[in-house]
């Protein structure tokens, strides 16, 4: 099972102890009555520069192990920053209201919306809660009825997706797991309305695809989208977990290589130090990209945006070859 970190990581320990530092020298200067803001300045300088050096510079795994943070924003951080107004409902109308999933109705910039998206917790008790936001199969059966119920009444459908997984137990199994995320998938393929997916943390394996078939497919700047953890991924190929490093370098996991493989259509610049330095920005800047995207493809009849949606998919994994 992955858990989100709870401690700080090591490439990010200089930013820390910065931090700290002004921290530090903002009591000081307050409680001597000292006049100090230019050198603060210097120091914040220094401290913005060595953000952009390090998350320049960050490998996949340790992209990865940023958006396993606690602070990382999840869907219901979103969710009200993105809306005008929302409302969460509940419930597959099967007996179980899956919490690693939620979903609701909202209204962006005055028109309808249907959200679904995974949701992690932000602690031990609540990842607990949530399953740490592996869906079971109720979740996924929950996420369809919302989004039957956007195709009915031709309102768009957003998603967020953030998942190391789908909950690979026992009883998710005896309870249908593939089976709801196959007829997810091929029920979004069917919808005449937008659907726009956005990976806004880890979007791992069949849990992410369950609610991952859009017409445009965005990605936070420092997420990650794989067919597997490169934990999994190591131990699968090389029976020892611990080269996940060299799994994720060839998984290509990080937006960059996702957007040259056209897997992603567009890739949203975070904040410096990731979303969860400053959500509300984080969010800010999402919610323009979703308000181009539906404003485009509410253009579009249902017919071609089905037929868009095919041929995207189609086009992934293909490739030319040449012979000598």
């Amino acid at each position: 099972m992955t858990s989100r970190k709870s401690l700080p990581l090591n490439f990010l320990k200089p930013i820390i102890e910065l931090e700290y530092q002004i921290q530090q020298l903002n009591i000081i200067a307050n409680s001597n009555r000292l006049s100090i803001s230019k050198e603060i300045n210097v120091f914040k300088k220094s401290l913005s520069d060595l953000k952009q050096e390090i998350f320049e510079s960050l490998t996949p795994l340790q992209r990865l192990h940023l958006v396993r943070q606690a602070d990382r924003p999840t869907t219901l951080d979103y969710m009200p920053l993105i809306l005008d107004e929302w409302i969460e409902l509940h419930g597959d109308r099967g007996g179980t209201d899956d919490l690693a999933l939620v979903g609701g109705i909202g209204r962006l910039n005055g028109s309808t919306v249907i959200c679904v998206g995974h949701q992690r917790g932000k602690d031990t008790k609540e990842n607990v809660i949530r399953n740490f936001g592996m869906a079971s199969p109720g979740g996924y059966r929950k996420a369809l009825r919302l989004m039957q119920h956007a195709n009915r009444f031709n309102f768009p459908i957003l998603t967020f997706i953030d998942t190391p997984g789908a909950w690979a137990g026992v009883e998710a199994e005896r309870l249908g797991q593939a089976e709801a995320i196959a007829v997810n998938l091929r029920e979004m393929f069917s919808f005449e309305v937008p659907i726009v997916c956005t990976i806004i943390g880890e979007g791992g394996s069949g849990g992410a695809l369950g609610i991952g078939i859009g017409d445009r497919v965005l990605m936070l700047e420092y997420a990650v989208y794989t067919v597997a953890t490169p934990e999994a991924c190591a131990a699968i190929l090389w029976k020892d977990s611990k080269q996940s490093l060299e799994a994720a370098e060839a998984l290509k996991i990080v937006s960059s290589d996702l957007k040259v493989l056209g897997i992603i259509d567009v890739i949203i610049k975070e904040p410096l130090g990731g979303s969860q330095s400053d959500p509300y920005l984080a969010a800010q800047i999402l919610k323009k990209y979703l308000v181009l995207e539906l404003i485009e493809l509410t253009k579009l009849t249902g017919q071609q945006l089905k037929e868009m949606r095919y041929q995207k998919f189609r086009k992934i994994g293909s490739f030319y070859e040449e012979l000598f």
